[in-house]
């Protein structure tokens, strides 16, 4: 059985805003600190020490599907649901690599370490109330 989204929406309106609000702060917040250490300043860059360039590149790239599935999530649409694992998927896996970096003895920064924790704990969480609330709701 289909459930319309206007209902899925209405089954929990004030956790789907604020997820929803979460997904895009958090794209906007990831594509203005990645921008700024990508196109910015060579001070920017300095003061990001000993960044992982395909870990910046990745997060970067995925503020912008962060904001495009808070703006699905906010309308409850099942791509988002997708998406949003997606997104918990993909970071799950650069997090690897990125710990394979640095088994590897490459430089990072312990707060990318913290940051990574942070997107994968938050992307996990946003999917997993996606799948219950939008790919799966209850009848």
């Amino acid at each position: 059985m289909t459930i319309p989204d206007a209902h899925r929406r209405s089954q929990h309106p004030r956790i789907w805003i604020a997820v929803a609000l979460l997904a895009i702060a958090f794209g906007l917040l990831t594509i203005k600190s990645g921008g700024d250490v990508l196109f910015g300043s060579e001070q920017a860059r300095r003061a990001a020490g000993a960044y992982v360039g395909f870990v910046l590149w990745f997060n970067f790239s995925a503020g912008f599907a962060y904001v495009l599935a808070g703006l699905g999530l906010w309308g409850a649409r099942r791509w988002a649901a997708l998406l949003s694992f997606a997104i918990a998927a993909g970071t799950v896996l650069v997090f690897g690599a990125f710990a394979l970096h640095i088994w590897q003895g490459g430089a990072f920064e312990a707060r990318t370490v913290a940051a990574m924790s942070l997107r994968s704990a938050v992307w996990l969480g946003i999917s997993a109330l996606a799948y219950r609330w939008i790919w799966r709701p209850a009848d």
